[in-house]
């Protein structure tokens, strides 16, 4: 947050700017400083897209841009920005019933729930965070039960789901905090032990389905099941556990099941990952933070904004998230959470890492996202100053070579 830019460029961007279905593919950017997290920030820079994929990057001087192609000009250029966790598409913009799909209450294990049969492309939600700058989000079915279901990698433009989605099956989303755990007489899991024992039933239970499927005959195999099915694919490393856990003590026993199971795990929010630096880079374990300007009280009242921070010092993959929140507008945007962590302990460059590069390369999506490199898709984030600054605004977004976002934010 050391460097300022003048707002020059601004307005006759915004004239420039048309979204539809059918704007330009042949699309250049430039950009008084390009952010390309594949590098140094590069003065006077241009990206060129052809096609939905970035063609060229590199100086005005040295990059042609193609007769014809349609030329936006910005202060400052960045990728495409990545929300590393978030219930967007899932949880509506407002509290009522109909499009608040994030959270089944019905059982406390339903891994089977899968995100894209949830998400909605359309929602007001998906539509504001890309305004920001966000062209991808890493979305699914929010913390609060045990396992409460998938997640899945979706671009924020696109008329349905399958014109959005990146990765179908992401992670399982799982819980190790008091909003998964029950209270009344007969309700469980009531204590943290009890949590624990599930987890493990549950695991142990995918084991022995998978043994008995491969050992039996082709017309004696065991029904299928949706739930083990889910959890088969957990303990054979396809697919990462992602827990949400704040405690020290949970994030412990979240490690501690990783090894017992050998699973792959995210830990998630993880607001006292601090205390156990140590143990969390032995496991070779990502991190996804809690938005810094999460609310500081219950299993959060420990956090600190210099998390990422300490985490990043120490050489564990960390990004930044939007989370869950259950009242309106359900979500947070990256681009300020970034910001606050930059005042905290990390460098621009850093900082900006978190919701770029970093955040593309936990999730698996780094070949197409994440920066703007030559072969990756054309998702750019158009700046009239210093994004993490409060008086600037993004002024327009490239979605895969179109315009998807026009406004001032």
């Amino acid at each position: 947050m050391n460097t300022h830019f003048t707002r020059i460029g601004a307005m006759a961007l915004l004239a420039a700017l048309t979204w539809t279905s059918t704007a330009s593919a042949q699309i250049a950017v430039k950009g008084k400083v390009v952010h390309t997290m594949a590098g140094e920030p590069i003065r006077n820079g241009v990206v060129v897209i052809a096609d939905g994929k970035i063609t060229a990057v590199g100086p005005a001087a040295t990059t042609p841009i193609p007769d014809g192609m349609r030329v936006l000009e910005a202060e400052v250029v960045t990728p495409g920005l990545i929300d590393a966790h978030s219930t967007v598409g899932l949880s509506g913009i407002l509290n009522y019933a109909h499009d608040q799909d994030q959270l089944e209450r019905s059982a406390p294990v339903q891994p089977e729930l899968r995100a894209i049969d949830a998400y909605n492309a359309q929602e007001a939600l998906v539509d504001w965070v890309r305004s920001f700058g966000i062209t991808t989000v890493h979305t699914g079915h929010a913390p609060g039960e045990l396992i409460s279901g998938q997640t899945m990698i979706v671009k924020t433009f696109g008329k349905t789901v399958e014109d959005a989605v990146i990765v179908e099956t992401a992670t399982v989303a799982a819980t190790l905090n008091s909003t998964a755990r029950k209270t009344g007489k007969g309700k469980s899991p009531g204590t943290r032990g009890k949590m624990m024992a599930m987890l493990r039933q549950e695991f142990i239970k995918a084991g022995e389905y998978v043994k008995k499927r491969e050992a039996a005959e082709a017309d004696k195999k065991p029904d299928r099941n949706l739930k083990l099915d889910v959890l088969s694919r957990v303990l054979a490393r396809e697919l990462p556990l992602m827990i949400t856990v704040n405690r020290a003590q949970d994030i412990a026993s979240a490690l501690r099941l990783a090894r017992e199971f050998n699973l792959k795990i995210i830990l998630d929010s993880a607001a006292e990952s601090y205390l156990l630096i140590d143990e969390i880079k032995q496991a070779g374990v990502p991190v996804l933070v809690h938005p810094p300007m999460m609310r500081a009280f219950g299993e959060l009242e420990n956090m600190t904004f210099e998390t990422a921070a300490k985490l990043k010092k120490a050489g564990i993959p960390v990004a930044l998230q939007s989370g869950y929140e259950s009242y309106v507008p359900k979500t947070r945007v990256v681009l300020f959470e970034a910001g606050i962590a930059a005042a905290n302990g990390l460098s621009f460059g850093e900082a900006l890492g978190l919701i770029t590069i970093d955040a593309a390369g936990i999730l698996g999506v780094a070949d197409r996202v994440g920066s703007l490199e030559v072969g990756k898709d054309g998702d750019v984030a158009l700046f009239d100053g210093d994004p993490f600054e409060y008086t600037s605004h993004c002024i327009g977004v490239i979605g895969e070579g179109q315009i998807v976002s026009d406004i001032k934010r």
